[in-house]
């Protein structure tokens, strides 16, 4: 067992129904991002700002610098200089994710124009490709912006992982990989949400940019 995932469980040990589930959850999202993937999240209220956070989390480094390579950093120098230099020795490299939660002008024409349930749904369609990954978030599992967002990386080869607590309601019978917290009540759902992307975001960033 990973050892993020061993330390996330002896502070949440009613979250080892869930391990086997995350292990899966970062196996989709490795072998998404070997081929030049992406991984796209979503939700709404609290999990919107989970949302973001994860992307945050994958952007740049986390526990690790992930300088960028060599060669960019000898580019970045040769063309600008000392600023060239300045840049290269402070970028990180990222793990690409977007945050479907991160574009109010288009969210909000859309939600007004045509239909709020399909925001995110609008989004990953423009943007998304057969191999990405979404991670929807719903504490019930009902959400039904996430649920038809869910439905189109369904046709367009995009797997899904929900996060969820309850049952996992509507949303964990159309998703590839569902992580359901044991828990019902909104608040404690997210709260035990937010070990589990932690941990998933620490295992991507020890896979990519570990010691080998």
């Amino acid at each position: 067992m990973n050892i993020f995932m061993k330390n996330m469980l002896k502070r949440y040990p009613l979250l080892e129904k869930c391990s086997i589930d995350i292990e899966k959850a970062l196996a989709l999202c490795c072998k998404s991002l070997k081929n030049n993937g992406t991984i796209f999240i979503c939700g709404n209220g609290g999990s919107a700002a989970d949302a973001d956070h994860i992307a945050g989390e994958l952007l740049k480094g986390f526990l690790l610098k992930r300088e960028i390579s060599e060669n960019i950093k000898n580019k970045l120098k040769e063309s600008f200089g000392e600023e060239g230099n300045f840049i290269g020795e402070r970028l990180q490299s990222g793990i690409k994710a977007i945050s479907l939660t991160g574009h109010p002008a288009l969210s909000t024409a859309f939600a007004n124009d045509v239909n709020a349930s399909l925001i995110f749904a609008q989004q990953l369609y423009a943007l998304g490709n057969n191999g990405d990954i979404v991670i929807g978030l719903s504490t019930s599992g009902n959400a039904d912006n996430v649920k038809k967002c869910f439905q189109v990386a369904a046709v367009k080869g995009i797997k899904s992982i929900l996060l969820s607590g309850s049952d996992g309601g509507k949303c964990a019978k159309i998703a590839d990989l569902s992580i359901i917290v044991p828990e019902k009540e909104t608040y404690i759902v997210q709260e035990l949400h937010l070990p589990i992307y932690h941990t998933l975001c620490l295992m991507l960033e020890d896979h990519f940019y570990g010691q080998k």
